[in-house]
């Protein structure tokens, strides 16, 4: 078949004229067919989900009471445009409650529809073309992405175990740093579950000020903190004057799929990323953020969620230690990144990551995510679907069967 008229007209940023010829997968692409085959070809064998990225549970009842109410008054029809005072105000009063952050709802405050509209966004704010973002790698993509579309540069900072997966900020040349205009930062850290220090955000704070840098941080796992009390960037003495923070109602709240978020911190930048915005969509619907304001008031919600996420964890983290990886409780996130095998005891090797998962995948029916992207590690994730305990243990002994039947090796 003949390329359509308008095959060289495609933009640069996603592939010119050679848009749609490709024939590699994304990551989560591949993991999906695999995914579909294991279920095709073993219809009886039980799909151990780890690969799954989002909360398995829906938003608690009170918020989806408060959203039932809502959805049917005529003040809620209508554009949001940059968003209801209700929800500034409750995400002013979450932010002082959990991390004494005080903001000024009005102005230091805005919401988004979900936290990867935000990072898509906020390239646009500062980004021309030569400019760079320095990102931690693995990480989420979006504003990377972003930043290339805008004819900018994207500089990794791989998060190595052997620096305890902290970017090493000491080390980035002075000619990358002379161009950098944002440095992106997310903790609890996905997915290597990494917390941060009060000391690594005044470091960070000190790195901005100095190289004259805008700090974001992807705070979406936020309330997913296991090590130490949940924590802001935002409470860090000077943060404030170098960045923004970026919160989503997704993890910490069950809100998966109501896509409501929030970028808060210096009133300038909040100011610009509401420009933006008002150019790029009308608002997120008046109910929702009405809802998603009476979950930010219930300090409970966060609190059971990361209660089931860490027992969840905590089972996971003795079964795998006891097949034989490497791996201990995170920091925080309901992710556990551990050195994937190089090989099985029948022989079997693995030249990365991606490979291992792919194997479990069809021989095991056990979905993981792989990063080779500083060094070789898979991710489980615990946002496996199980009703209550007991089935939670029932899947932790199923892996625990399957994985010392494969026997890895290290």
């Amino acid at each position: 078949m003949s390329d359509p008229y308008f095959q060289q007209l495609f933009a640069d940023r996603i592939g010119g004229a050679s848009y749609g010829k490709g024939t590699s997968l994304y990551k989560f692409e591949k993991i999906k067919r695999a995914k579909r085959k294991a279920l095709a070809d073993f219809p009886e064998r039980k799909l151990l989900d780890f690969g799954i990225g989002e909360n398995d549970s829906m938003a608690p009842e009170n918020v989806r009471r408060v959203m039932a109410e809502e959805i049917n008054k005529p003040e809620n029809r209508g554009y949001a445009d940059n968003g209801v005072l209700e929800f500034k105000q409750a995400a002013a009063r979450f932010m002082q409650r959990e991390f004494g952050v005080e903001l000024d709802p009005a102005t230091e405050i805005n919401h988004a529809i979900g936290s990867k509209p935000a990072y898509a966004l906020l390239p646009a704010v500062f980004i021309n073309p030569g400019d760079i973002t320095l990102m931690t790698v693995p990480g989420y993509p979006v504003i990377g992405t972003h930043t290339t579309y805008y004819g900018g540069i994207v500089h990794k900072l791989p998060l190595l175990a052997e620096n305890d997966f902290l970017p090493d900020l000491d080390g980035i040349s002075p000619d990358i740093l002379e161009k950098a205009k944002l440095l992106v930062i997310n903790f609890p850290n996905s997915p290597t579950g990494k917390t941060a220090s009060p000391e690594f955000y005044e470091k960070v704070v000190k790195f901005a000020k100095e190289n004259n840098i805008v700090v974001v941080q992807d705070a979406a796992h936020a309330m997913l903190s296991f090590d130490q009390p949940p924590s802001s960037f935002l409470a860090t003495p000077g943060a404030k004057e170098v960045g923004v923070e970026v919160h989503s109602m997704s993890k910490g709240f069950d809100m998966i799929g109501w896509r409501m978020g929030w970028v808060c911190g210096h009133p300038l930048i909040v100011q610009a990323f509401a420009d933006v915005k008002d150019n790029s969509d009308s608002g997120q619907f008046m109910a929702t953020q009405k809802a998603a304001a009476a979950a930010l008031d219930d300090p409970e919600i966060p609190k059971q969620i990361r209660e089931k996420y860490r027992r969840r964890m905590e089972k996971l983290v003795a079964v795998l230690s006891r097949c034989g990886f490497d791996c201990k409780m995170p920091g925080g996130t309901y992710f556990l990144y551990t050195p994937a095998p190089k090989g099985l005891a029948d022989g079997t090797t693995f030249e990365n990551a991606e490979a291992a998962s792919q194997y479990l995948i069809r021989e095991q029916s056990i979905c993981t995510v792989p990063w080779d992207d500083a060094g070789s590690f898979l991710r489980f994730s615990v946002t496996f679907v199980a009703e209550d305990e007991a089935a939670e243990d029932a899947l932790m002994a199923e892996t625990e069967s399957r994985l010392k039947e494969l026997g890895p090796v290290f």
